[in-house]
């Protein structure tokens, strides 16, 4: 504990999480997992959710051999050599293409934020008679809504107050390398706003805005890892900010202020 008092911030990967299939009850694998991991909720816990689970509990894997590419999405399929009924999928989940090149399309994604190939994943996706290269995982359609939802059933189920984050592994502009960042969240706060407060010399910080949230779900990214790992949600005590509602619109930056698009 620091010289003023605040707690440490303690991150636990949840073990024995049963594979999770379309139709599932996620709130009640939660709430069985945790007691079996022997995890009692209290007020200002947060759970952070791999976007993985939700979209396999939400429907969200298509079997490519339904879709119908359009003449765009040949285009771009044959420009990056991607296959074009995926291209099609990243079409349909996005507001904008940004940039392509062989193997990659930048897009802006219809939640707001920007991302290769619209998030859609082959990896961790269940093979089917054999043709696991035929299906793929779309993000959730709502991750806010999701989070939310879940929020309430744990919320109403243990009698308590807790966040509830959904993360993905996305890339960023000048690093190599993906992080863990949030694409929706209920219960907590998106950004701490610093501006005012003074600093260890009694400066008032001026442009001090920090991305809690995503700082969170890139700390739970390195618990669950990439691969086989299967640790798909991370319980958190000590997030050391107060809870409040909040929603992912606090994190895009406007177009406005873009100075790289």
């Amino acid at each position: 504990m620091s010289s003023k008092g605040r707690s440490p911030l303690i991150l636990t990967a949840l073990e024995r999480i049963p594979l999770v299939q379309q139709g599932n009850d996620l709130a009640e694998i939660l709430l069985h997992t945790l007691k079996d991991n022997k995890i009692d909720l209290i007020d200002g816990d947060v759970l952070v959710i791999a976007q993985k689970i939700i979209s396999k509990a939400e429907g969200r894997k298509i079997d490519l051999n339904t879709i119908t590419p359009s003449k765009r999405a040949e285009d771009l399929g044959e420009e990056t050599g991607k296959d074009p009924r995926e291209v099609e999928l990243i079409l349909r989940e996005s507001t904008e293409v940004l940039r392509v090149r062989p193997g990659l399309i930048i897009v802006e994604h219809h939640r707001g934020f920007v991302c290769a190939n619209a998030g859609i994943d082959h990896s961790n996706v269940p093979a089917e008679g054999g043709r696991d290269q035929d299906f793929v995982l779309l993000l959730p359609e709502n991750p806010d809504k999701s989070a939310q939802e879940l929020r309430r059933k744990v919320e109403e189920a243990e009698g308590v107050q807790i966040g509830v984050v959904i993360n993905d592994s996305h890339g960023r502009a000048w690093r190599n390398g993906t992080v863990g960042i949030s694409i929706g969240f209920s219960g907590l706060p998106g950004i701490v706003d610093l501006r005012g407060k003074p600093d260890l010399f009694d400066y008032q910080l001026r442009i001090t805005q920090i991305a809690a949230v995503d700082e969170l779900a890139g700390a739970a990214s390195l618990l669950m890892g990439q691969a086989d790992e299967g640790l798909p949600v991370v319980h958190v005590r000590g997030f050391p900010y107060p809870l409040r509602d909040g929603s992912f619109q606090e994190l895009p930056r406007e177009h406005s202020k873009d100075l790289f698009r």
